[in-house]
């Protein structure tokens, strides 16, 4: 119905003319004083040649613009475009042409440098843990509270370094998702393992209820987003806290913790890239990056991912694991 309208508002200027010669002629018959059925037969051959060319002029018109729909959709240097029915419009079909591959050469050139500044980081992720792992043999000797201490920021380095890549990685077009049906538990085992230096250092009590629950998803991405809400729980939760890791219902995989908890005008919008809340306000180091991460890999993984909190009893993280049988890689 829009083209339509807008092929009759393009071609109204010719309605009111055809409507004045009708006219025209039906005042000349009637002066000359000729019979009615002369004027309606020339009115009805007028009309009928004019429907005619009417219909046959919105078809073309149509088809024209859907041709430029589609490649307003898909703007690629390869669009087909409707066939030019005059010397402006050869001309507006140059200037998009022109106009298509100076854009296409400017997309060639974007990806092209985004995909070298992603093998730098990752070269530079390797590169970064040498040291790292130089640093924590160090420290491997010593048992004291300055070593632990220590070994607590390497682990915030590193997960750094990660949320680094991850973002650039989620960023660009190409990812390295596998999806294969995986046991839950091994992940989440590893990303408690992780952070057991920091439960026994807080002192914070670690309730983890085995799921026995396979998901299909990448487990690397995964892990991830467990490390991530894990990580926020124990940053949150003062000594003698808890957090509890557990299957509230098939599928459905909360990480509870008793911390200080998000503020309910912060709730809605913990999941935006760069918001930190009051509580990251306070803290200095929020970057605002983690749970947005989160919830980007899990849209891509085809999970959910949502957050309910009590200032007075704590925050839990629910991922919703379920998922139509797939295809495994």
């Amino acid at each position: 119905m829009g083209f339509l309208r807008a092929y009759l508002k393009q071609h109204r200027g010719t309605a009111c003319l055809w409507a004045g010669f009708c006219a025209v002629f039906f005042i000349l018959f009637t002066l000359y004083r000729l019979p009615p059925g002369a004027v309606l037969y020339g009115t009805a051959l007028t009309g009928t040649a004019g429907v005619l060319v009417f219909t046959a002029g919105y078809l073309k018109f149509r088809k024209k613009c859907r041709l430029l729909l589609q490649a307003e959709t898909y703007p690629r240097r390869d669009s087909k475009l409707p066939e030019p029915e005059s010397f402006p419009e050869e001309q507006y079909q140059r200037m998009i042409r022109g106009l298509q591959e100076a854009c296409g050469d400017l997309e060639d050139g974007f990806r092209e440098k985004y995909s070298d500044l992603v093998d730098s980081y990752t070269i530079w992720t390797h590169q970064i843990k040498t040291p790292i792992a130089a640093i924590r043999l160090k420290l491997s000797g010593e048992d004291t509270e300055q070593s632990r201490e220590i070994q607590e920021e390497i682990l915030r380095i590193e997960q750094y370094v990660e949320m680094a890549l991850a973002v650039l990685r989620l960023e660009g077009e190409d990812t390295d998702y596998v999806l294969q049906e995986y046991e839950l538990d091994p992940i989440l085992r590893q990303a408690v393992r992780r952070f057991s230096t920091q439960f026994i250092r807080r002192r914070i009590r670690l309730d983890y209820k085995p799921t026995e629950f396979r998901v299909l998803t990448d487990e690397k991405w995964l892990l991830f987003v467990v490390e991530q809400i894990i990580s926020n729980a124990l940053k949150y939760t003062k000594k003698g806290g808890t957090v509890t890791i557990a299957m509230d219902s098939p599928g459905i995989l909360s990480i509870k913790d008793t911390g200080i908890g998000i503020a309910p005008e912060d709730l809605p919008r913990i999941f935006e890239k760069g918001y930190t809340g009051y509580n990251g306000r306070k803290d200095k180091k929020a970057s605002g990056l983690g749970l947005y991460l989160c919830r980007k890999i899990c849209e891509n993984l085809g999970h959910g991912i949502r957050a309910e909190s009590d200032p007075e009893s704590g925050t839990v993280i629910r991922l919703d694991l379920r998922r139509e049988k797939l295809e495994t890689e």
